[in-house]
């Protein structure tokens, strides 16, 4: 319970600074209710990966290169809600995020700003950076997607921790199938000649990345 109600204080704090950023009238008694709700549903029993933990080693992250970005607070918010809506079952959950994001946020974003969060949260079903032509949103996007594929590059031991986490979210696949799934998608991102889009990403995180989805393969063919 400690470190539940840390992430959540951590997190809560960073998104009243952002919405605060974007709109000085929102009262922290709104603040505090959008906070709650984000917290709720990423503590579902059904997420293993795609927790608070997941929030928190995210923002890890964005405070090491928000002074790259060019709307950070737009780039922070995708982040919060990016995984909003997250059931296992489904196939449209970037979806049903970035439209739950979009109607949350409507009172207090305008109507060009729920459009680029939604484009940013829809980018994360498949990292593509497609539709965008303002290289100022290809930036950002290209940030926010090597943020939330950053976990790839962790120590082996974290990464280990995550692949058993994606495992669990889906304990209703038997395992032949679960392998046979899991390696098509690891294999699909080898084949990437990228996987991080952003010089500062790719020069930090791509050969370690490499190195953990080729081992995690290895695993799963044993």
């Amino acid at each position: 319970m400690r470190q539940f109600s840390q992430i959540a204080l951590n997190s809560g704090h960073y998104l009243a600074r952002h919405l605060s950023a974007i709109n000085s009238d929102i009262k922290p008694a709104t603040v505090h209710a959008l906070w709650q709700d984000i917290a709720t549903r990423y503590n579902e029993k059904q997420r293993a990966y795609h927790t608070l933990r997941h929030l928190q080693q995210l923002f890890g992250q964005f405070e090491q290169i928000k002074h790259k970005l060019n709307e950070p607070h737009i780039v922070a918010l995708a982040l919060f809600y990016h995984d909003v809506v997250y059931d296992p079952l489904r196939t449209d959950n970037e979806q049903k995020s970035a439209e739950y994001a979009a109607e949350t946020l409507r009172p207090y974003l305008s109507a060009e700003q729920c459009e680029h969060l939604y484009a940013l949260i829809m980018m994360t079903a498949n990292h593509q950076l497609t539709g965008l032509s303002d290289p100022d949103k290809v930036n950002d996007a290209a940030y926010l997607l090597d943020m939330d594929l950053s976990i790839l590059a962790a120590p082996w031991s974290q990464y280990e921790r995550y692949a058993q986490a994606v495992r669990q979210e889906y304990g209703h696949v038997p395992l032949a199938e679960y392998r046979t799934g899991r390696m098509a998608v690891l294999n699909r991102l080898l084949a990437h000649p990228k996987l991080y889009l952003t010089h500062y990403y790719y020069e930090r995180l791509e050969t370690p990345a490499r190195a953990n989805i080729q081992r995690e393969l290895t695993l799963l063919a044993a």
